[in-house]
């Protein structure tokens, strides 16, 4: 903290753009100094958000743990939906593994340094991409493999591992606006805080295009795909009435509605709070409290998607609970008897399905 005039620019960040552009760090109760709203929070509610990142945090490390043992202990090849999935379960690890640090940040102020506000904003940031943008990966996978019933192109192991590693390389790129302009800071309302910090004429400017990047190629463009890909799908599916792959295709559904409802609620609130702070819509107190809510709500819930997946698999997917006693029985940890007795699922008719784990 240089000076005591920099307290004009806190109050212009506050009031132009009181939510970080992003999906991670979006603080419902930063105040809007120089607005005569006053937010409305609660300590309960400030808590009780703190408590969910928590759980989430352990469901998370629990489930996506088993995932990734699950999927690597295959000594068999594994399916190109496998491979995405294996990625898709460590970005939701690692994206879980940040919960802990905002969950303190929640509870009083970020006491952790530029450095470490920096590098878990972009590991979060960058998670979150990959995540969705795997998830447009297996659509168009399963589009490929059951619309032009091309399993021989889409089984390519060599592809697959380098499209895995440009969605990281370009899920780091999108990050890098998190890398050069978040910070920690003092601010005079609200102690220390991680958060974008942009000066300047052109501060509204930049802060409505940031919020749109990750909208435009972090959301928007990932759903088209699925869109279309999973309806095509859907209707190739229904007129050639396979049974076995209509089966196949509930987890990969499932994981998809799931994303769905837990991030599409978020991305409405977000536009709708980018059209009031572009005064494309009416700005008034009970709106912009509405709006701040909202945004506190659904980003709770996009959160929760981290650990939601794995329980998809378990409930759902059959070959997972399969593949997940055989390793317990090779372990030890339980008898061959009760793998045989709930592993309903062969092994050995699993070569036309969807995944070799789901």
């Amino acid at each position: 903290m240089e000076s005591l005039s920099y307290s004009g620019d806190f109050s212009n960040i506050f009031y132009l753009y009181n939510y970080t552009y992003d999906y991670s760090t979006a603080m419902p109760d930063t105040a809007i100094l120089s607005s005569p709203c006053r937010p409305e929070s609660s300590v309960l509610n400030k808590y009780l958000v703190v408590v969910i990142y928590c759980l989430v945090f352990i469901l998370s490390v629990v489930g996506n743990g088993l995932v990734v043992l699950v999927v690597t202990s295959i000594h068999t090849s594994r399916s190109v939906t496998d491979v995405y999935l294996l990625n898709l379960a460590v970005a939701d690890l690692l994206f879980a593994l940040t919960l802990p640090l905002w969950a303190a940040y929640r509870a009083h102020e970020w006491v952790f340094g530029t450095v470490m506000c920096k590098a878990i904003s972009v590991l979060q940031e960058a998670n979150f991409y990959s995540g969705i943008l795997l998830l447009a990966c297996i659509s168009v996978d399963r589009y490929l493999a059951i619309v032009y019933a091309t399993r021989a192109a889409t089984e390519k192991r060599h592809w697959v591992k380098f499209v895995c590693l440009g969605i990281w390389v370009f899920s780091t790129l999108l990050s890098l606006p998190v890398l050069l302009f978040r910070e920690a800071f003092h601010s005079p309302n609200n102690g220390t805080v991680c958060y974008e910090r942009i000066s300047g004429e052109d501060t509204a400017k930049w802060r409505v295009v940031l919020r749109i990047l990750p909208q435009t190629f972090g959301f928007v463009l990932p759903l088209l795909v699925m869109l279309f890909c999973y309806g095509v799908t859907i209707h190739t599916l229904l007129q050639t009435k396979n049974a076995q792959k209509q089966r196949a295709m509930k987890v990969i559904f499932a994981v998809v509605l799931v994303f769905l409802i837990c991030w599409l609620p978020y991305n409405i609130t977000l536009v709708s709070d980018t059209l009031m702070r572009t005064r494309a819509i009416a700005e008034t107190c009970e709106r912009r409290n509405r709006i701040d809510t909202a945004l506190s709500v659904t980003q709770v819930l996009g959160f929760a998607h981290s650990c939601i997946n794995p329980i998809i698999y378990a409930f759902i997917g059959q070959k997972f609970r399969n593949s997940f006693l055989k390793i317990l029985a090779q372990r030890g940890l339980i008898s061959k008897d009760a793998v045989a007795r709930y592993g309903r699922a062969s092994y050995a008719s699993t070569s036309g399905n969807t995944s070799t784990t789901l």
